[in-house]
């Protein structure tokens, strides 16, 4: 490795040190302080309707222009899959995913949608020292690629388990979830590409605020239908994205274990040194990496080495 691109390698890992560390500390002091937008926009979900038919997958396939799935959406044997013990997840090529469950107290299976909750106070933006996330004041909480640098703290921090990467792509660190469509329908007042395609009416768009005077008259006058709990108003801090059960949440696969802080509130300092533990270990195990390589070939990797520290240093 030629004495230049040491330099840069040194120069480059400094400042991200530095930036990540500072960047962490001005988030971390953040958290717990910001509580969302309370008039913005929501989905209301009633679990007791879904009949499982996947139409708001296939539609939120086609509004995001995301690659064909390997079983087409009329195959419902996705709901008999399970991967590493656990039922389908989004992920890079799914935004939601509808999944099956079973409950003692139904006789029929119950079926949940699930995407990106976009929490009032969101876990993912606190803890994104670049600032890729931003929570809108229609309600979503969306996402900027063009400053990802793929540490992932985002999934780390997610209550809900939401976040997916782009591991297809190792060259371009993509973090991929549902923005509530927001540059297509969100921002012009329009109800997100799901909700508008449901055959069932199972969701409901519309003010947060009006959605849970919503839900609160369904169970009121459905109390033998409907779980006394609209899930989502508090858990969390809160979620703009709410669900009506007629079956306990956690037959339904939810967690309900999440308690109503915002998860900052909770890690929030320990958040603080994420960024800097992440931007560390990636340089230090790269410093290692060039000095073992050096010399295998009499010049190390010369100008390969010069143009792969560049690229992490424009990030």
């Amino acid at each position: 490795m030629s004495a230049i691109s040491r330099r840069r390698f040194l120069a480059a890992s400094a400042a991200g040190c530095a930036a990540t560390t500072l960047a962490g500390s001005k988030n971390a002091l953040a958290a717990g302080s910001f509580t969302g937008y309370p008039d913005g926009m929501g989905v209301l979900v009633d679990l007791t309707r879904c009949i499982g038919c996947r139409t708001c997958e296939a539609a939120c396939n086609k509004e995001q222009h995301l690659a064909a799935p390997d079983k087409p959406f009329d195959d419902m044997s996705v709901h008999d899959e399970i991967h590493h013990g656990q039922k389908r997840r989004p992920d890079e090529n799914a935004y939601t995913v509808v999944n099956r469950y079973e409950s003692e107290s139904s006789a029929k299976p119950v079926y949940r949608k699930i995407q990106c909750n976009h929490c009032a106070e969101p876990a993912c933006l606190t803890s994104c020292f670049v600032n890729a996330y931003t929570k809108t004041h229609e309600g979503a909480v969306i996402y900027n690629g063009k400053v990802c640098v793929g540490c992932r703290n985002c999934m780390i921090a997610c209550p809900f388990n939401i976040p997916g990467y782009s591991y297809s792509s190792a060259f371009n660190p993509l973090v991929k979830k549902c923005i509530f469509c927001y540059d297509t329908r969100l921002k012009e007042g329009l109800p997100p590409a799901c909700v508008e395609s449901c055959p069932q009416q199972v969701m409901t768009f519309g003010k947060r605020t009006d959605l849970i005077k919503i839900a609160k008259q369904r169970i009121k006058n459905n109390p033998e239908k409907y779980v006394d709990h609209l899930y989502g108003e508090r858990e969390m801090g809160g979620t703009h994205w709410m669900y009506l059960a007629g079956v306990p949440f956690a037959d339904a696969g939810f967690n309900v274990h999440l308690g109503n802080e915002p998860i900052l509130n909770n890690v929030k300092d320990f958040l603080g040194t994420v960024p800097m533990v992440l931007a560390i270990w990636p340089a230090l195990f790269t410093g290692f990496h060039l000095l073992a390589t050096k010399g295998k070939d009499g010049h190390g990797h010369g100008e390969d080495d010069t143009h792969h520290i560049d690229g992490e240093g424009d990030k």
